[in-house]
Parts: C-alpha cells; structure tokens; sequence
C-alpha cells in the first residue's frame, strides 16, 4: 500500500534518483492493482454514475497494445486478501472512510478519485481475453512481484512507494512517468520503444549518506508506512452524496449470508474430542460498512446450509443441477424464467430479478428499462462484429449501438443521487452474485462485464425515458434487439412487484380513456428513425407499451 510521502520525496529528487529508460524487447512485471486504479483515474473516464466498463476496457486494450507494439512481454500480479493478521486493518479503514468522502465529494459536483465497484473484475476479463498472463496472490503482492522481477531480471511497473526500498536487480519504474501513449521508434529501425524512468536505490542510499540498504525498512517505517499507527490527516471535503441513505452493499446480504455459509462448512479434524464437547454456535462474521459518513463493524451470521454443502472441498463434486439450485435460490429466481435468455446473459437477468424483489432498492420502472437496454450493448457489439456471414443484415444493430453511444455521450446531464444509489444498489448484488457463482464453480456462464454496464449510459437512458417516454421507436431498428430486451423484460417483470411494473399516479378516467385510444396510436414512432428518440422530438409511451396495457387492463378487472 505504500509508504506515505516517499513517493513524492524522491520525485523532487527526479533527476538524483531516476535515469532514462527506453523500454522494449522485455520482460515486465506489473502490480495489478496499481495499474488498473492508474488507468482508471488518468483517463479522463467518467466516474460519477457508477462507471463506464466498456470506456475503461477500452483504455486497458490500448494500453497493453502498446505494450505488444514495443516487444514488451507483461506479467500482471494482483493483490489477494487481506493478511490474515490484520495488521494493516486499521490503515483499510481509514481508507474506506477517505473513499467515503471522495464519494460524496464527486455526487455533489467536486473532486475525487473512487474506483467503480467492479472495476477488478472487468480488469481482469480484459487481462484473460488479450491472454496476458497474470496471478493473483493470497494477500499483499509486493514481495511476490519483487521476487518474480529479481528472478527474471526485469523491471517492475507500479505507483507503490514500497518498491523504492525493494533491493530490485532492474529497478522500479513509476507509472506516473510511464509514456506508453507516446511510444517512439529506434531511429533507423522500426522499433518501437516506451519512455519511462528507473528509480535508482543506490542513488537514493548515496543521498542519505550511502546509507546501507540493509536498513531501509527501517527507513520505512521511521517515515511512517501502513504497519504503523500514525493519525491521518483528513483533508476531505466534507459537502454519496446523501450519506443519510442507507448503505447500498445492505441489499446484497442475503447473498453474502449463503457465501460465508459455504466458507464455514467444513468438517472438524478428526479425532478432536474438544469439538464435540463444545456447544453448537451458529456461524457469525463482522462486516464494516457505512453508517452516514462514518463506518461501523457489525457482526452477520452465516446461512445454514443443507448437508451436502458440508464439505467446502468436496463442492465442486455435486452435480451441476444441484450447483445452479442453490444459485437461483439465493436470488430467488426459478430455473424456468432464464429458459429464453441467451447463456451469457442468464446470471446478470438473474441478479436484477434479485434486485427488484428488495423494496430498499426503490426502483422504478424506468431504471429497470434502462438497465436493460445498456445490457444490449455487449450484444451489439458482438452482431457488428460478427465475422459469421449469417450476421444480420441491414445495419440495425449498427444504427442502434451508436445510438446508445450518443445517448452516453449527451452534454449536460444531471447527476441523480437516487438513480445513482439504485445503480449502485444494482452493482452489489451483481459483485455478489458472481463471487457465489465463482464460489460454486460457475453453475451459470460468467458475464462479459466489459460492456454489461455503462453508468453514463443508463443514467442518460433514464433521462430520456422521463423526458421522452417509450424507447419501442429506439428499438425497432433492430429487431434483433428488441427481441432480446422483450426476453429480458419478461423474465425481470415476472418477479417484480406491481407497484414496480405498472406506473403510479394514473387516475381511472385516464385509464379508460387509454384503453379507447386505438393500438396503432399507441405505437406511434416506430416508423421514426432512432435519432429522434434521442433527440427528444417525439413523444411517446412506455416501453412495451402492448405488454404493459394488457398488464394495467388485468389489474383493473381484478
């Protein structure tokens, strides 16, 4: 996690401490979790409504692209757990609570760095899918990627201030001066090379007097690392976001509860006669979560599992049937309703059915509507760029994918905390969801969550349905499209409550005169293009409109 201030001391020192390097034609080690932040907060990505998966994909690609282009062969190491010491518990804390405050410092229009909730995640897929090879360690990497770095006499790649006291044979290069969007070439040759710098720590020993570097760690914690208890200076703004709301990882207990039940169940040691005598305790774990702007450790109990969950090891051995029942139990969701959605899609449908049966979450019909049409933009992506001569044919789903992009991409859009906190709410059960997947050995195909979720999109597509009304005209370029949506509509409205699917405030009168107004008119726009859903130019009803008068009808008869 690094020593604080070190960082910043030695680049005053720049030209002391650090030498030129044009990097190419090696080995690399990257720390993970240093990199994936950097590219987050360097981009210029948008991070106030909840993130922008595909954007940052796209900046990971480039960046390993470049890597490629100069010969450069990377080995990414990411962090694991924590310690099981919990020494560095106290430092984890402080820096929930500072993420807390740029949190709320970025809901309300100031500054702030907060990675998206399932940033690893999608770092991660990106990694697997360019096969760049990568591990993750039990806990901290550092000395991990220290000793792969020394054994492949390479350099390493990271922003932590902990490897300018590493003895590294090939040194340490900083990502901040690492210029992989400027790559340069040999001159005479077509070799393409990166500018970066090499922290030197013989020079760094030199300045303190050629200090020996035996003694570094002790230099470390004088200056005050993680391990150490020293207070923390708060220098937050202090106008979640609405920290009253309560805390959104809330809505994803019930699945974390199932999750601890599978870590604890696993037999005693054989022969441990002290075990019998003790007293049969239920399983309890303590979280630490937000109360306001502050956080709280609170203790939560384990589900009690059926038998056959007994043995942690022995899991993988059920049947994937029995595997894909606890899953669907946990979300509350029956088997037959993900009959129509197509495989990759089956446990993100069944996340949101999870979603919208809490009524903490207080979603509305709109927010499910938008939900679901940024889940089209994997889809459209894989149409467009279908090699598969079968493909469909007519540019629909070209039409549509860049609609959706202008919509993503519209000036001025408001930040709505209640959306923002839905979305958000959305994102826990979606990260729990696939840690239980993972945990059951994937009864359900892991999602592609590079283009799952785009919060500038869903946050513009709700805007527009408040503003503008049915997206049915947006659709119909694509038939494709709109077959999928109606699919994934279907099965999410089988679970949620009436007050979610049919709209509030509707008078009886007005309900009659709708049910005089022909079907044909109701349908108005399907023949417009998508950009005049976009642009605002027709007002039109709600989506599924068909589906969801016979749905209004039936509930008056009754």
């Amino acid at each position: 996690m690094g020593i604080r201030g070190l960082m910043s001391f030695v680049e005053d020192h720049i030209n002391e401490f650090f030498t030129d390097l044009k990097l190419r034609d090696t080995k690399i080690i990257i720390d993970g979790y240093a990199l994936f932040h950097r590219l987050c907060f360097s981009s210029n990505l948008e991070l106030r409504y909840g993130g922008d998966y595909d954007s940052f994909t796209d900046v990971v690609e480039k960046f390993f692209e470049s890597l490629f282009a100069c010969k450069i062969c990377p080995y990414v190491v990411l962090d694991g757990g924590c310690d099981i010491s919990d020494k560095k518990l106290n430092t984890l804390k402080d820096r929930a609570r500072e993420k807390i405050q740029m949190a709320h410092s970025l809901s309300v229009g100031g500054g702030g760095y907060v990675c998206p909730l399932l940033i690893r995640e999608v770092f991660i897929q990106v990694l697997i899918k360019l096969r760049v090879r990568f591990v993750q360690c039990f806990s901290e990497a550092d000395r991990d990627i220290m000793t792969l770095a020394n054994h492949w006499n390479c350099p390493v790649l990271s922003s932590d201030s902990d490897f300018c006291i590493f003895d590294l044979k090939s040194g340490f290069c900083p990502l901040n001066s690492f210029q992989w969007r400027n790559m340069n070439t040999i001159k005479g040759t077509r070799d393409c090379y990166i500018p970066a710098k090499c922290f030197s720590l013989d020079a760094l020993c030199c300045h303190f007097g050629n200090m020996n570097k035996v003694l570094l760690p002790l230099f470390a914690v004088l200056c005050g690392n993680d391990h150490v208890n020293l207070p923390v200076v708060e220098t937050f703004l202090s106008k979640v976001e609405n920290m009253q709301r309560p805390n959104a990882h809330r809505i994803s207990l019930p699945i974390r509860q199932v999750i601890y039940g599978l870590l604890v169940n696993t037999p005693p040691y054989p022969g441990n006669v002290a075990w019998d005598a003790l007293p049969p305790q239920p399983p309890a774990f303590s979280e630490v979560e937000r109360i306001n702007k502050n956080i709280k450790t609170s203790i939560v109990g384990a589900v009690e599992l059926p038998k056959d969950h007994s043995d942690l090891s022995k899991l993988t051995e059920l049947s994937l049937a029995r595997r894909q029942i606890l899953l669907l139990e946990t979300l509350k969701v029956k088997q037959s309703i993900l009959d129509p959605i197509p495989a990759a899609l089956k446990l993100p449908i069944a996340v949101s059915c999870y979603w919208v049966q809490h009524t903490e979450a207080k979603a509305k019909l709109h927010h499910l509507q938008a939900l679901l049409l940024g889940m089209l933009m994997g889809p459209l992506h894989a149409m467009i760029n279908s090699p598969d001569e079968e493909a469909p044919q007519g540019g629909g789903a070209e039409m549509l994918y860049e609609e959706l992009q202008r919509v993503k991409a519209q000036p001025g859009l408001r930040l709505d905390l209640d959306t923002a906190h839905v979305f958000c709410q959305w994102q826990c059960c979606l990260q729990m969801g696939l840690y239980l997947n993972q945990l059951l050995s994937t009864p359900l195909p892991e999602p592609d969550l590079t283009r799952l979720y785009s919060g500038s999109l869903v946050h513009g597509l709700c805007q527009q349905l408040l503003t503008s009304a049915s997206v049915e005209s947006l659709l119909h370029v694509c038939p494709e499209a709109q077959q999928l949506y109606e699919h994934m509509f279907s099965a999410t409205r089988s679970c949620a409550p009436a007050e979610l699917v049919l709209p509030k405030g509707k008078s009886k009168k007005r309900r009659q005169k709708k049910r005089r107004t022909p079907w044909s008119e109701n349908r108005v726009g399907t023949t417009l293009n998508a950009r005049s859903w976009h642009e605002g130019g027709n007002r039109f009803e709600l989506l599924m409109v068909g589906t969801l008068e016979e749905h209004m009808e039936a509930a008056e008869l009754e």
